[in-house]
């Protein structure tokens, strides 16, 4: 979705933008359990059975993978072929994990949704290929993928050492199909960070109660499981700086300054789709991304997104949008409604695009897709 500074939600401190936030693949204040794969916890205690990568506060550097099954591995020797895979980054994070005590590195992997069909697989309930969606240029060879790998860290070094172990694990089964990495922008601590546009980017997200209601899956072969969708939307920074600020301000529906809602200082002060000026005036604009994005216009259904600012060079610069929900279906009916309607949509473009269901986690002694297999 289009979704620079999605509103899914009431205001509140975004749950996974730094240690002093939480953002919204449902982060809790909770005492955290080990149960770790990449050297990170697995979540709030009970929580064992999910990945980490999600709930925790988000890192400021990030690196996503994409790959293909090699030829000629299908049913079941694939499926096998796969599993001891699985079993191999598990182990290896296990080992990462003990050694280095707390982990720096969170490691994050989904499945795609023509893996299941190749490997004569049982197929998570909503897993489907996105629609396209009016505007996308999208590159086909810079999305999709049979698995993905989000790598999320405090240095770029010690992610990119964690890409190329978990794919020489690979090599055989595992063929690389793309990769991104992207980062954070410096802030201070406890600060929403900005995005290219130089607006605040994440000051909503689902609290830790919502985000079992909206992220995860809660029943079923596919509990403690979610969907992860990846968009990489380039972003007309030339355009949009030379707006006014006040247009700049309507577009999106936020002050540049503060980040507030229009018409108003504080930034996580609750959005009011309804207020009016004494003159009986909308104060947010029709079109604002604000406006559109809201989870008011989706029954309140929300998702969890840890957006990153990507850059591949003075032509290709923008977010790297990651967003996290129980539901691909919400991220469908957001994306057609901001496609037609956001005025931020004629200052971005969706140049990539992939979904994938997020494994439930190993637990203390399993293996990473057990529940698959």
């Amino acid at each position: 979705m289009s979704s620079i500074s999605s509103e899914h939600g009431p205001a509140r401190r975004v749950l996974l933008m730094g240690s002093a936030a939480a953002l919204a693949t449902g982060c809790s204040t909770e005492k955290q359990q080990h149960a770790q794969v990449g050297g990170r916890l697995a979540g709030p205690a009970g929580h064992r059975r999910r990945q980490p990568g999600i709930s925790e506060p988000q890192q400021p550097h990030v690196k996503v993978l994409a790959f293909d099954m090699a030829p000629g591995l299908r049913g079941p020797a694939g499926a096998r072929r796969l599993r001891q895979v699985l079993a191999a980054w598990t182990s290896r994070s296990r080992k990462s994990a003990a050694a280095a005590g707390p982990g720096r590195v969170t490691v994050t992997v989904g499945i795609g949704p023509r893996l299941p069909g190749l490997l004569g697989l049982r197929p998570p309930a909503l897993l489907r290929e996105l629609p396209s969606f009016p505007g996308d240029r999208l590159q086909p060879e810079r999305g999709g993928g049979d698995l993905l790998v989000q790598i999320c860290g405090d240095g770029p070094a010690a992610v990119a050492r964690t890409a190329q172990a978990l794919t020489r694990l690979a090599d055989g089964t595992l063929r690389g199909r793309w990769a991104q990495r992207g980062h954070l922008p410096p802030h201070e601590p406890g600060e929403t960070p900005r995005n290219l546009f130089g607006f605040k980017d994440g000051t909503i997200n689902p609290t830790s109660a919502e985000a079992e209601r909206w992220v995860w899956v809660g029943g079923g072969p596919d509990a403690h499981g979610t969907y992860l969708v990846v968009r990489r939307i380039h972003m007309n920074t030339a355009a949009f700086d030379v707006l006014p600020a006040r247009r700049q301000e309507a577009v999106i529906g936020r002050t540049r300054a503060e980040g507030a809602p229009l018409g108003h200082r504080e930034e996580h002060r609750e959005v009011d789709l309804f207020e009016k000026t004494p003159e009986g005036r909308y104060i947010l604009p029709v079109d604002a991304h604000v406006r559109q994005a809201h989870s008011r216009l989706d029954q309140g259904a929300r998702m969890l997104r840890r957006g990153y600012t990507y850059d591949n060079g003075p032509q290709d610069r923008g977010l790297l949008f990651l967003a996290c929900m129980n539901d691909p279906h919400l991220f469908v009916r957001v994306q057609e409604r901001l496609a037609v309607k956001d005025a931020l949509s004629r200052f971005i473009e969706h140049r990539a695009s992939a979904l994938a269901y997020v494994l439930p986690g190993p637990g203390a002694t399993g293996n990473l897709g057990d529940t698959l297999f």
